[in-house]
């Protein structure tokens, strides 16, 4: 039991769905957070030093990686997106140079311009060694099935370099067809968005991109989605039966694109049933740690990792092994 506990304390930990913000975000596409969420997870999420690290250290997380929070910059026209994503990604730089043993950056990207944004994660990741991209979920309704965005896809495979795709609020028509109902319009915002539209919304993306043939075009893409892969591990085995390799006419079946191309991370997800639906679905090579700050806590993240029923050796990766290896840290 104390050679357990001295084992829990040691083990080393990587977090990759964690979020920070900037003013000219809040001043923007941020401006509801406050409202929404107060301010001392605004605080928390400003703060990209002395606070933020305190937190991480009395969680015993060792290494962040940030991403700008959602709603992100996917919803807005293309030059004040272009601005906000060169900003975002200076100001988390500057922010990793201080901490760098401590804070990692995933690019902002206006995937409104897909060519620039293809540039700035070259720049990004060569200049200041962030790990990859976050983009958050469609653009104005267009998602990354649209051949239009696929410079950037393009760009990351050459990079090696992942792209964590984040939820985000359906399109408003979706929201009005499928979330409202005969409830009050506060329920309908919680269905569309955590309570179950933001996780739908996500896996339905990630197969469209697996259906538009993108990961034929670029196979060694990688792409990470988070709170243990937002119930695509459980409809797996259906997928992969409904939607055969005769229909798709794809160079391989879909349980191979989930289980070759996509990685999960746990951000905020602390339920041992689904997490085990997801080891036994995908491996426990495909599995990475997330706390999902501020919104989540680090500590039950923390408990939670420790307490996963798998040997020391899977433990480990979860907790940062895989996460080394995916992002060469």
């Amino acid at each position: 039991m104390e050679r357990a506990a001295k084992e829990s304390k040691t083990i080393r930990t990587i977090t990759l769905e964690e979020h920070f913000a900037t003013p000219a975000f809040l001043e923007g596409p941020g401006r509801n957070l406050t409202r929404k969420y107060g301010d001392q997870l605004l605080g928390q999420l400003s703060d990209l030093g002395g606070i933020r690290i305190a937190d991480m250290d009395a969680a015993g997380i060792d290494v962040q990686v940030l991403s700008l929070t959602a709603p992100g910059i996917e919803q807005l026209d293309a030059a004040d997106a272009v601005a906000l994503a060169r900003d975002a990604n200076d100001i988390l730089a500057d922010a990793v140079g201080r901490h760098p043993a401590r804070l990692a950056g995933f690019a902002t990207l206006a995937t409104q311009s897909p060519d620039t944004a293809a540039d700035e994660l070259a720049r990004t990741v060569r200049e200041h060694g962030f790990k990859g991209a976050v983009i958050n979920g469609h653009t104005r309704g267009r998602y990354l099935d649209d051949a239009f965005f696929w410079p950037i896809l393009e760009r990351a495979e050459a990079l090696r370099v992942p792209i964590y795709l984040h939820p985000t609020v359906p399109p408003q028509a979706v929201i009005d067809a499928y979330y409202a109902g005969n409830y009050s319009a506060e329920v309908t915002a919680m269905l569309s968005s955590p309570g179950w539209g933001w996780h739908i919304e996500t896996a339905v993306h990630v197969l469209r991109i697996i259906l538009s043939g993108a990961l034929d075009r670029y196979p060694r893409l990688q792409l990470i989605i988070g709170h243990l892969g937002e119930a695509l591990p459980f409809m797996l085995p259906r997928i992969d039966r409904s939607l055969s390799r005769e229909l798709t006419k794809l160079d391989r079946p879909m349980g191979a694109y989930l289980r070759e191309n996509i990685h999960y991370t746990v951000s905020g997800f602390n339920f041992i049933p689904a997490f085990l639906d997801l080891l036994l679905e995908v491996g426990v090579e495909r599995i990475m740690f997330s706390a999902d700050y501020p919104y989540g806590s680090m500590s039950e993240a923390r408990t939670f990792l420790d307490r996963l029923p798998v040997c020391p050796n899977d433990r480990e990766r979860i907790a940062h092994g895989n996460a080394e290896l995916l992002m060469r840290f």
